[in-house]
């Protein structure tokens, strides 16, 4: 059973890949998009949910979704298609380092996504080279809320994997960005997004226990669970940063 399928069944309950709550993305989503018809890009788009929470929005928008999971994405354009959006939000089935399109984008998303890129620098670079003049960028990224300690790193992470939250923004403005917003999920978020996570795929395990990956899939939904219980809360954080370039000096 592979990782990505994994991955669907787990967000099936919250298929926006992320510890945040429907009102902190539609908040994100009123800060991030201009009024009126704009061109948005999602970077690692998974199921497109929050790209069909902006054309809700903003239903003069255009979008498109770039993710490298063939089934998410052909389910994803099957859903946009039945509710007669095909011709504004179109689905890539590809690597999202490797997508080129004839179009600039007054909207870049990049949502829990930077690890495809292989980290936060070489995805704020990805993020600029599809960006329109005067557009901006909704990133987010994990760090660390506090030091990792032993239960954390006993699960498989490095203290480099992540910064604290005031370096990983220096290090955005670094980059030659400038933070127009940010939200920090809530331990709540974190919270209902892994009871989500590892009761969607338990769920599905339990439901379906002839199934040849019913027995990897419930082993899969205790090893996260453990890891995020005994390892990470309150010790893995999230940001959501909406940016737009430095202009030279």
């Amino acid at each position: 059973m592979d990782r990505q399928r994994i991955s669907s069944l787990a967000h099936a309950d919250h298929p926006v890949a992320a510890p945040l709550s429907d009102d902190s993305v539609r908040a994100l989503l009123e800060r991030a998009l201009a009024p009126g018809a704009g061109r948005l890009l999602d970077l690692g788009c998974g199921s497109g949910s929050w790209l069909v929470r902006a054309h809700a929005a903003n239903p003069g928008l255009r979008a498109d979704g770039v993710d490298h999971d063939a089934e998410t994405i052909a389910t994803a354009t099957r859903a946009v298609a039945g509710a007669g959006l095909a011709d504004r939000i179109v689905f890539h089935a590809q690597d999202a380092t490797g997508f080129t399109s004839p179009h600039r984008y007054d909207l870049v998303l990049s949502i829990g996504a930077d690890h495809a890129f292989g980290g936060l620098a070489p995805t704020l670079e990805a993020a600029r080279g599809h960006l329109a003049p005067g557009g901006h960028v909704l990133l987010g990224t994990c760090f660390w809320e506090r030091e990792p300690g032993p239960e954390t790193l006993g699960f498989g992470f490095r203290a480099e994997d992540h910064d604290d939250l005031a370096t990983t923004v220096d290090r955005v403005v670094d980059q030659g960005w400038t933070p127009l917003h940010g939200y920090v999920s809530t331990l709540r978020e974190w919270d209902d997004y892994e009871w989500s996570w590892t009761g969607s795929l338990s769920r599905w395990a339990l439901e379906h226990p002839g199934h040849p990956d019913s027995g990897q899939a419930l082993r899969a939904a205790n090893d996260h669970r453990d890891a995020w219980l005994h390892g990470y809360r309150g010790t893995l954080g999230f940001v959501t940063l909406l940016l737009c370039r430095t202009p030279p000096r």
